[in-house]
């Protein structure tokens, strides 16, 4: 073989293989883009529980309980808002000890510690409700949490909703593409509709 005919035998072969490959992608929205490969560390969302607890001053702090508001903050006394959203809960710490210190205080030691996770499973599941949130989970295995689909589920439309945000799932392609299966986190809701006779 020639070198031309080796070179031209690799171009087709390149071509071919990006043809069956394909080179395009269906855009997703972005709030749900990072939840399609699996998180590092649990991430705080709307809806969390906080519990903020300030020791070191002498005089005694009362803890803080509050849930993290739609806009993603919380607001604490003196500093006001604090966005919580997409943090964890070390990195919240930080943050808070941050805007005290020096400040308002000298030396304070800040701990930050979530209440139960929940998600929620409507729709055309047999055990529709709250859910805890154990630990990662993808669409399909909270469905299974939840008693899997009920006979007149529609298995290809399945909402994921995370605040504003709707994202569909088709559930019978994920068997074959488990990649099209996102991840659910604490305060998302999964809808499965009911299927049209």
């Amino acid at each position: 073989m020639t070198l031309f005919s080796r070179i031209f035998f690799a171009a087709g072969l390149l071509v071919s293989a990006l043809f069956f490959t394909g080179c395009s992608s269906t855009p997703v929205d972005p709030v749900f883009a990072n939840h399609l490969a699996a998180a590092e560390v649990a991430r705080l969302n709307v809806g969390d529980i906080l519990t903020i607890t300030l020791s070191g001053p002498p005089e005694e702090i009362t803890p803080h309980i509050e849930t993290i508001k739609e806009d993603g903050t919380i607001t604490m006394n003196s500093i006001g808002h604090v966005p919580a959203v997409g943090k964890t809960a070390g990195e919240l710490q930080n943050i808070i000890h941050d805007l005290y210190v020096p400040k308002f205080y000298t030396h304070l030691t800040v701990s930050v510690s979530t209440g139960d996770r929940v998600y929620y499973v409507r729709g055309e599941v047999k055990q529709p409700g709250r859910q805890l949130y154990l630990g990662e989970t993808t669409v399909t295995r909270a469905i299974a949490s939840a008693g899997d689909f009920t006979d007149f589920a529609n298995k290809q439309k399945v909402w994921l909703i995370r605040g504003k945000h709707k994202l569909r799932v088709n559930c019978e392609e994920v068997s074959d593409h488990p990649e099209k299966d996102p991840l659910v986190y604490p305060g998302d809701q999964i809808l499965v509709d009911r299927q049209l006779f």
